[in-house]
């Protein structure tokens, strides 16, 4: 048998699994950016640390990590980036 054929099977894994570790940043990104917009109470596209309490407590509980900048907000990119490592 040739060496193509034998890892086909591990090629159609990995490339499933590929696809499939895509979608689930796709909604896991998604599930961030509804969660980040209903807590973003003035609608700025920043989330302050006032905003995230209660709402986003995981993001409140580190946001001056997120906040490396001490801008006194976070973005949902910042966020979804952070999700993502």
């Amino acid at each position: 048998m040739s060496l193509l054929i034998k890892s086909l099977p591990f090629m159609v894994i990995g490339l499933f699994a590929s696809i499939t570790s895509h979608a689930d940043n796709s909604v896991r990104n998604k599930e961030i950016a509804d969660r980040f917009a209903s807590c973003d109470k003035n609608h700025d596209g920043k989330l302050t640390k006032e905003e995230a309490k209660g709402c986003m407590p995981r993001i409140y509980d580190h946001f001056s990590f997120i906040d490396s900048d001490g801008k006194g907000y976070v973005t949902v990119a910042q966020i979804q980036a952070l999700a993502s490592r």
